[in-house]
């Protein structure tokens, strides 16, 4: 009988779920709006009976070895979400707990960006390195850090919090309730407030002053970009550099191989990739330059997912 692995991503707009085999094929999957949920709880209950809902199309017999999670603040030492400033809810949740009592399987939670280097690693980009990160570029900024083949978690479970370094004091105000965090600058939310204030500045005619705030998306950005636009083209420049001068700090610390960029902001490829390499490299130590490269995820379809539902195969193995 084909063993399967449930993969969960819980993003801050969207839940994406699916059902992943040992190679890493999501063979189906679905979605559910996250911030429809104004209880937690309920939020858990609606997932499990989509997930069960989703079992039911496949047409041959398998077995659902465990469920692995991956979401914002998330700790792989208790299976819990703790303080999440992109989800809706607040406090301490026991997602481990709960889930594992709506599925009946064990139940893996940890950080969505740690989940998505635990794809890189056994299914991307990553297959072989030992030290190297993956930043996911969504909603906020999250980092997954592997040094010495292992992910970094460190004394409580929340290493790696690359998004809530503070860049600029005094600076934009973050969900987590602080100033100049690297994500209000570096992430898709991010790039949307720094065209607002280009906006004011320039006086450039741009397509993209017609467009609402929450119409405009990365997506939408790039492809401005792409088309000549001033402001979408300098949007792009500035968080690269704000990103490549926090990664050239980064990077004296635990010298990795290869950051990943992945997310809905690294979808935007050459424009996130260039600016964010050329300000790394031009900040880093002597003696660092040129050893380590940024680049894409190697990971097709949704990393997050997948890095989930890679966790549960990494435990088991």
């Amino acid at each position: 009988m084909q063993k399967l692995a449930v993969g969960i991503d819980i993003g801050g707009t969207n839940t994406v779920f699916g059902l992943v085999d040992k190679e890493g094929n999501c063979l189906v999957q679905d979605s559910i709006f996250t911030k429809q949920f104004d209880n937690f709880d309920d939020f858990v209950k609606v997932l499990a009976e989509k997930i069960k809902s989703l079992s039911k199309k496949l047409h041959f017999k398998f077995e659902l070895i465990g469920a692995g999670v991956g979401a914002p603040n998330a700790n792989y030492r208790d299976n819990s979400i703790e303080e999440a400033s992109n989800l809706p809810w607040k406090g301490k949740l026991q997602l481990g707990d709960l889930l594992k009592r709506e599925l009946n399987i064990p139940v893996y939670v940890t950080n969505d960006a740690n989940a998505a280097a635990v794809a890189e690693m056994i299914f991307g980009g990553a297959i072989g390195m030992k030290h190297f990160m993956v930043l996911t570029l969504g909603t906020g900024l999250g980092s997954g850090i592997v040094i010495d083949g292992e992910l970094l978690y460190g004394y409580s479970g929340f290493a790696g919090e690359l998004g809530h370094v503070i860049v600029r004091p005094e600076g934009r105000h973050c969900g987590c309730g602080r100033l100049g965090c690297l994500e209000t600058y570096v992430s898709a939310t991010g790039i949307k407030r720094t065209v607002s204030k280009l906006f004011a500045k320039h006086h450039d005619k741009s397509e993209l002053r017609n467009l609402p705030f929450n119409k405009m998306s990365a997506r939408r950005l790039a492809d401005a970009a792409y088309a000549g636009d001033k402001i979408a083209l300098e949007s792009f420049e500035f968080t690269g550099r704000i990103l490549g001068l926090a990664l050239a700090n980064v990077v004296a610390l635990n010298n990795p191989e290869v950051i990943f960029l992945s997310g809905g902001l690294a979808k935007a490829g050459d424009l996130i990739l260039k600016p964010t390499q050329y300000h790394m490299d031009d900040n880093l130590l002597s003696v660092l330059k040129g050893k380590t490269k940024v680049e894409l995820s190697k990971i097709q379809g949704n990393s997050g997912l997948l890095g989930a539902a890679a966790l549960v195969w990494k435990v088991l193995e």
